[in-house]
C-alpha cells in the first residue's frame, strides 16, 4: 500500500457539512492500491469503561482519475461533533490511518483521529437554491440586438455589416434584449448573464468610466429596470458583470491622479509605484489588469476604494433587484474585500448569486464566506480537448472529469458555472471546426451534468468565430443564418433538463470504466430508485455499446425518443451511429 498518496484533511473538499446536520468525509488512495475503506468514526464524549465507542462504515468508491481514486461516505452524527480515521485494507494488510498519521490498527487513543469540531450552521455552505435549475445565456450587450437606434454611438456600423474589431460598433443595447425575451423563452434559458453594461470607452465595457451608470449606448436606467422586470415576469434571472479589480482609463478618479499626481486625493485608490504616472513606458508605472495601461488596477485595501465598491454592490441590487453578480478577474482582489462584499450583498438579498471569474483550482474562495461558485474552466478544457479538439480519449476525458469533480464539496459542483464559449474564448462550432456532431455532443453533456450551464449567445445557432474579436459578432437575426438542427437539438436538452432532474443535480454521478468501450463516454445519476445513463460515441464510426447493467425485467425509457420498451435479454445493446448519443432512464 503505497502510503505517501494517501490524502486527507478535516476541512474544505476533504471534510465539509453538506447541510445542518450531514457531513462529506473524502479520502484519496493510489489508483488501484486499496480495495476497501472503512471509516471509524463516533462523537468524542462517548465512552463506557474508558473505552471510545466509534462505529464503522464502509465508504464508496466515487471515481477514479490518472493518479487517485477517491472514497465517500456521509455521515449524520446525532450530537454534531465528529471524531473519525480511516481503515484501509488491499487484501494483503490493514492499516490505520488518521490525523496522526498510520498505525497497524485502530488507535486507541482519540488524539489519533481527525476532528470535526462541531458543526455550525452558519457555516455550512449554501448557494442560492434556484441556481441548481438555471440555465443561462450569456450576453454581449453591444452585439446581441439593436433594440433602439436612438441611442447608437457615433460611427455605428449597420448591424452585422463587417467583422467585429476591438473598437467598432453596431448598435446593441437593452432594448433590443427586451424584445427578444421570446426567442429567449423558446430556447428554454432561466437566466441571463451580462457582460458589463456600465459606462466605459471601449465596445467590451471592461474599462469602467462610472459603476453607478447605465452605459448611454444600452439605454437608461430606466430600460434597464424594464429589461430586469420583463426577464422576471418570464421567470429569468439577470446577472450583472462587476469589474473591481481595475478601473477604466476615464474613471474620474484616475484621471484626477494622472493630472494632479501625488497631490491628489484618490492617489491611494490605485497602486502606484511613483509620480508622474507613465501611461507610455511598457509596464506602466502602476499595477493594471495584465500590462494594460487603460485598466489602472484599484487599491481594494484602501477603506475609501473598499467602501465605494461596496456600495456599488449594493445599488444594484436595491434599486434594480439583480439576481446574481459575476466578479472579473475575481482571483486578483483580496479575500478580505470578498468577505466583506459578500456580508454586503447577502445582507440585502440573501438568494443572490455570486460568481467569480477564476481559471484555476478555486477552492480559497469557496469556503461560504466569498464566492457561491466559479466558472468551471477545467471543465471547459476537458470538454473541448475531447469532442473539439480530440486531443484525449473518452477514458482520458473520465480520469480529468473525475479530477475536476473531486476539486470541490457537491454542494459547490451543483451551482458552479459550466461554459464552453464566451467573450474571451473561440466559439464552439469553430473549435469543432465546423462539425455540428461534435458540438452538439459539447451541449449533449454539459446538458446532462452536474452544476448550471451557460450558452454563449449564438452558438445555440451555429454562430462561429476565432478568439475575441472574432467570437464577438453581431447575433444573425435572419433565420437563414440559423442552424435550425444544432438549435433544436440545445432546446430538447434543456427541455429534458428541466423534466428530469437526474439531468441536472439530482442524484450521484458516476462514470463508467473506460475499458467498456475504448470510444464510448457514459456516466450515470442515481437517486437509489431510478437511474438516468448517458452515454456518447466519441467515433465517427458507428458502435454498439452493451449495457453493464442487470436490467432484465425492468422498463427502460429512452428519453431521446420517448420509447418504452422492458428488457427481455440477459443484456441490452445500444446501437449508435458516429458522434451519436443515448440517455435511457431505468
Amino acid at each position: 500500500m503505497l502510503l505517501e498518496a494517501i490524502y486527507h484533511r478535516p476541512k474544505d473538499n476533504y471534510a465539509y457539512a453538506c447541510t445542518n446536520n450531514e457531513l462529506h468525509i473524502r479520502i484519496r488512495t493510489k489508483k488501484q492500491d486499496v480495495e476497501t475503506v472503512t471509516l471509524l468514526h463516533g462523537d468524542p464524549y462517548q465512552w463506557e469503561n474508558g473505552q471510545w465507542l466509534y462505529d464503522r462504515k464502509e465508504m464508496v468508491l466515487t471515481g477514479t482519475d490518472q493518479l487517485f481514486d477517491y472514497w465517500f461516505a456521509s455521515i449524520s452524527p446525532p450530537f454534531r461533533r465528529l471524531r473519525y480515521g480511516f481503515l484501509l485494507d488491499d487484501a494483503t494488510e490493514e492499516v490505520f490511518y488518521g490525523e496522526k498519521g498510520f498505525n497497524e490498527a485502530p488507535s486507541t487513543d482519540i488524539g489519533d483521529y481527525f476532528c470535526f469540531p462541531f458543526l455550525n450552521t452558519i457555516d455550512v455552505f449554501q448557494a442560492p437554491q434556484w441556481v441548481k435549475d438555471t440555465v443561462w445565456y450569456q450576453i454581449f450587450p453591444e452585439r446581441f440586438a439593436n433594440g433602439n437606434t436612438e441611442n447608437d454611438p457615433e460611427g455605428t456600423l449597420d448591424w452585422n455589416s463587417a467583422e467585429p474589431t476591438p473598437t467598432n460598433f453596431f448598435g446593441g443595447d437593452l432594448e433590443g434584449v427586451i424584445q427578444n425575451i421570446p426567442y429567449l423563452k423558446t430556447l428554454g434559458i432561466s437566466g441571463i448573464y451580462f457582460t458589463p453594461i456600465f459606462k466605459a470607452h471601449s465596445n467590451h465595457k471592461y474599462d469602467t468610466i462610472d459603476y453607478f451608470e447605465i452605459d448611454p449606448q444600452f439605454g437608461t436606467k430606466e430600460t434597464l429596470k424594464e429589461l430586469i422586470k420583463v426577464c422576471h415576469q418570464h421567470d429569468i434571472k439577470v446577472m450583472l458583470d462587476a469589474v473591481f479589480n481595475h478601473s477604466g482609463f476615464y474613471f474620474e478618479q484616475f484621471q484626477d491622479v494622472l493630472e494632479k499626481g501625488k497631490d491628489s486625493p484618490y492617489k491611494e485608490w490605485f497602486h502606484v509605484h511613483e509620480f508622474p504616472l507613465d501611461i507610455e513606458s511598457s509596464p506602466p508605472n502602476y499595477d493594471t489588469f495584465a500590462f494594460e495601461p487603460s485598466m489602472p488596477k484599484l487599491n481594494t485595501e484602501n477603506e475609501e476604494v473598499r467602501n465605494y465598491l461596496l456600495e456599488v454592490g449594493r445599488y444594484w441590487i436595491k434599486e434594480f433587484d439583480i439576481d446574481g453578480w459575476r466578479l472579473d478577474v475575481a482571483n486578483e482582489v483580496d479575500h478580505h474585500f470578498w468577505r466583506e462584499f459578500r456580508k454586503e450583498v447577502k445582507g440585502l438579498k440573501p438568494e443572490l448569486y455570486i460568481l467569480g471569474e477564476i481559471w484555476h483550482d478555486s477552492m480559497p474562495w469557496l469556503r461560504g464566506d466569498q464566492f457561491d461558485a466559479v466558472m468551471n474552466y477545467p471543465f471547459t478544457t476537458n470538454l473541448l480537448n475531447l469532442f473539439a479538439h480530440q486531443t484525449i480519449s473518452a477514458s482520458q476525458f473520465a480520469e480529468n472529469m473525475t479530477s475536476v469533480v473531486h476539486m470541490y464539496p457537491k454542494n459547490v459542483n451543483e451551482v458552479n458555472f459550466n461554459l464552453v464559449g464566451s467573450h474571451d474564448t473561440p466559439r464552439v462550432l469553430t473549435e469543432c471546426g465546423g462539425d455540428i456532431r461534435r458540438a452538439k455532443q459539447i451541449y449533449s453533456f454539459m446538458l446532462s451534468f452536474t452544476g448550471t450551464p451557460c450558452i454563449y449567445y449564438g452558438d445555440e445557432i451555429g454562430l462561429t468565430g476565432e478568439q475575441d474579436p472574432g467570437c464577438r459578432k453581431c447575433f444573425p437575426w435572419e433565420q437563414e443564418h440559423h442552424n435550425e438542427e444544432l438549435f433544436g437539438h440545445i432546446q430538447k436538452h434543456i427541455a429534458l433538463r428541466k423534466k428530469y432532474p437526474l439531468l441536472s443535480n439530482e442524484g450521484n454521478l458516476t462514470f463508467l470504466p473506460g475499458d467498456l468501450h475504448e470510444h464510448c463516454l457514459s456516466f450515470t445519476k442515481s437517486n437509489g430508485e431510478e437511474t438516468i445513463f448517458v452515454l456518447l460515441n466519441c467515433s465517427e464510426e458507428s458502435t454498439t455499446y452493451s449495457l453493464p447493467f442487470e436490467l432484465k425485467g425492468k422498463k427502460i425509457t429512452n428519453l431521446w425518443t420517448g420509447e418504452d420498451f422492458a428488457a427481455e435479454a440477459e443484456s441490452i445493446e445500444v446501437a449508435l451511429e458516429g458522434y451519436g448519443f443515448a440517455i435511457l432512464k431505468f
